[in-house]
């Protein structure tokens, strides 16, 4: 009972300082959206009414436009017009390298607004709604956590909900309310890290291990990159999205390059995390079975483990990294014959630096939890001074 209530201390904590974090966030004045503000709607495609209706609407010049207009019928599947059709209309520009599938009936889609007043119909399609069935797989995924983790699986999604709401509904907002990104992604990083392994794995020696072994890696990780930032020039504009940011506010402009150091140590957190936990719960199962241990043994137990470890987890970063921008990898590898230019291209540079700052910090994790687990774990007294007897004889 007591640790039950010690679990759910722990949750409503972390929820209070969700709450808290966001009113800090927010406080300050956020980046003016200067797009066009649209509500999209949830509609099923009832019927294609006219799939060439780009005649009707330009019948001099359509032809030149480069575009087709599709008009169909959509009901409405939610809020106070649901069950309610209305003509809508779908522009597919063929300008597009991919061209957009025209709606079919059955069909669900989001749509907004028309903003364009030569159409006169009320709603133009925005998206296909391709949500749905991420929610199935995200359910689908819940459930198997659930049969095979149980206690441990209901834990695991409370802590995926916390650490996904402390990225959107703090981390995020102040970024974009001018906060300081390099305070709010250390913050961050810490919460996520105490948050995890605490309701994951309650207050225990190998949760605290894990803790301060998290701790050291993150802070390599980051002075490490602050570091190198002194030497190779970046200037954060890693890509157009980089750019776009920018241009929210160009008068008053969003740090990118802190925004470039908060990617790369939230990045990296997971796999120091990963890390860390495996380190100190491997060892805490060896002390459970070979009670009479010593601390030197678990020490060097730790540094066997993390050996295994290091070689597939750096790997499991650059593959991460490389994976979430392959189309940009690409092509700028298709338009950089010269390996002199392509790997001074700060793109790949800070794709590098991730990868190689996320692994230092791991690296460090690996001894500093060995030793801390060491140091909590405790040793055997007769095995400690048998060892020395050995070493003296």
């Amino acid at each position: 009972m007591k640790q039950k209530i010690i679990y759910l201390l722990t949750v409503v904590l972390c929820v209070l300082l969700l709450v808290m974090g966001r009113r800090f966030a927010t406080a300050n004045p956020t980046v003016e959206n200067t797009g066009i503000v649209t509500v999209a709607e949830k509609v099923k495609v009832t019927a294609v009414v006219d799939p060439e209706y780009e005649k009707t609407v330009f019948s001099e010049d359509w032809e030149m436009r480069g575009e087709s207009i599709v008009l169909f019928e959509g009901e409405f599947m939610e809020g106070y017009k649901k069950g309610k059709r209305e003509l809508m209309v779908q522009r597919v520009d063929d300008l597009y390298a991919v061209e957009m599938r025209p709606v079919s009936q059955g069909d669900k889609i989001a749509v907004y607004r028309n903003p364009d007043d030569q159409i006169d119909v009320n709603y133009m399609f925005a998206e296909y709604n391709r949500v749905t069935i991420l929610w199935w797989l995200v359910a689908a995924f819940m459930f198997l956590l659930l049969l095979f983790g149980r206690g441990k699986g209901v834990s695991t999604i409370i802590s995926l909900v916390l650490t996904v709401a402390a990225i959107f509904v703090v981390f995020v907002p102040a970024v974009l309310s001018y906060g300081n990104i390099y305070l709010w992604s250390l913050m961050t990083c810490v919460y996520i890290i105490f948050m995890t392994l605490l309701i994951v794995n309650g207050y225990t020696k190998k949760s605290l291990a894990a803790i301060i072994g998290c701790l050291g890696g993150v802070a390599v990780t980051g002075i490490l990159v602050k570091f190198c930032d002194l030497f190779l020039h970046t200037t954060g504009l890693v890509d157009e999205d980089a750019l776009y940011l920018m241009m929210l506010n160009p008068e008053n402009p969003l740090d990118i390059k802190a925004v470039v150091f908060a990617a790369i140590i939230i990045g990296a957190v997971g796999a120091v995390m990963d890390v860390a936990m495996d380190i100190s719960s491997a060892l805490a199962e060896i002390k459970s079975q070979v009670p009479d241990i010593s601390r030197t043994q678990i020490i060097k137990s730790g540094f066997t483990i993390g050996r295994d470890i290091i070689g597939t987890m750096s790997n499991t970063l650059i593959l991460a990294y490389i994976g979430s921008s392959l189309s940009c990898t690409l092509l700028m590898v298709a338009g950089n014959p010269s390996l002199l230019l392509l790997f001074n291209t700060e793109m790949i540079v800070v794709e590098l630096l991730q990868t190689i700052a996320g692994s230092f910090g791991m690296l460090l994790t690996i001894p500093l939890t060995s030793i801390v687990c060491g140091v909590l774990y405790g040793g055997n007294p007769e095995s400690e001074n048998k060892k020395v007897y050995r070493d003296m004889a």
